[in-house]
């Protein structure tokens, strides 16, 4: 007689006991961890973005708890590299979706975080800007003066590209380090001449502090060098890999509602009471935007990452190489 057959009932009802068991912690066949939690924080900021979408509109929390897992929305946080540091230190499990750059300044500075996936909105509006009447019109106009920039992010690569490309040494420029929620009020004092920034902030200072811009990101920058990211700790991404995918799933339907629904997330990120005038959420509108998710599995994707992190460390942006296919969570 085969062993199986020699097994007792008891030993059948205490394997199949301990095989539901192991699948309610989450526990793949062969003994790996795929969940050990039933809760998923996640991080938001007032900018208007896909993620702030997400936790007004409900449907990802909803579509999440469908699935066991609760949603803690933490913040909110100015900028995407405080929301790396909630990560890095434990109290989120992800970062809101904000600049490679500082991801990637955070990770070569110690802390355990890998890319769970990435988005790129389009057409992108970040640009160096300049308040009419200033006399800065073109990007040799800002030699001598002062442009507010975030640190190891978009705008101070932006600020960094642009004088490269028109043979200025980045010395003849003020760089103020200044995150968005004090460069906006410095720029409409003059306590800086001009701001590099991302979307929504320079689009409220174009109307709102009738500023221009100086240097375009979509029209004079050769290729795109900064993108949109998830990012999570190393170890919640191996223990937790079924929630790192369906997080994922949950973004990734979030990006296509709002792709396919423009006046409705336009209505969404301007908020209510409204973050900015409807003189600039129809700019949005006009413009018609789609946010365009890329999971790390995406090899061409994953390819230009690389290029713009080699860009970013040839300028001193980073201060040192970063291979991108060792920092992707393997979900």
């Amino acid at each position: 007689m085969s062993s199986f057959l020699k097994l007792s009932r008891r030993d059948v009802l205490a394997a199949s006991a301990a095989a539901s068991g192991a699948l309610a912690l989450g526990v793949k066949p062969g003994g790996a961890l795929a969940r050990n939690t039933d809760k998923v924080r996640l991080t938001f900021g007032p900018s208007g973005g896909l993620t702030l979408i997400a936790k007004e509109r409900g449907a990802l929390e909803k579509s999440l708890n469908e699935q066991g897992i609760k949603v803690e929305w933490v913040g909110p946080f100015p900028n995407h590299a405080p929301t790396l540091q909630a990560v890095t230190g434990g109290s989120a499990d992800f970062s809101f979706g904000g600049s490679t750059t500082p991801a990637f300044a955070a990770i070569i500075a110690g802390s355990p975080l890998v890319f769970t996936q990435f988005l790129i909105y389009r057409p992108r509006t970040t640009a160096i800007i300049a308040k009419d009447g200033s006399g800065i019109d073109k990007v040799a106009d800002l030699v001598g003066k002062s442009v507010a920039v975030n640190r190891s992010g978009l705008g101070e690569f932006l600020l960094v590209a642009a004088l490269e490309k028109n043979g200025i040494d980045r010395s003849k420029v003020n760089f103020v380090y200044l995150n968005p929620p004090d460069a906006a009020p410095a720029l409409a004092s003059g306590k800086v001449d001009a701001w590099s920034m991302w979307s929504p902030g320079v689009d409220i200072a174009r109307v709102e502090y009738k500023a221009h811009d100086v240097f375009f990101e979509e029209r004079d920058l050769d290729f795109q060098i900064d993108f949109t990211t998830w990012l999570t700790r190393k170890q919640f991404a191996s223990e937790n890999a079924d929630i790192v995918r369906l997080v994922n799933k949950a973004f990734k339907d979030e990006a296509d509602w709002a792709s396919a629904n423009p006046e409705d997330a336009e209505k969404i990120a301007q908020g209510s009471p409204p973050r900015y005038g409807d003189a600039v959420r129809e700019r949005f509108l006009s413009l018609k935007r789609r946010y365009e998710i890329y999971p790390v599995t995406d090899k061409a994707f994953v390819d230009r990452l690389q290029k713009a992190a080699d860009w970013l460390v040839e300028r001193k942006v980073l201060p040192e190489q970063v291979t991108v296919t060792e920092l992707l969570a393997q979900v």
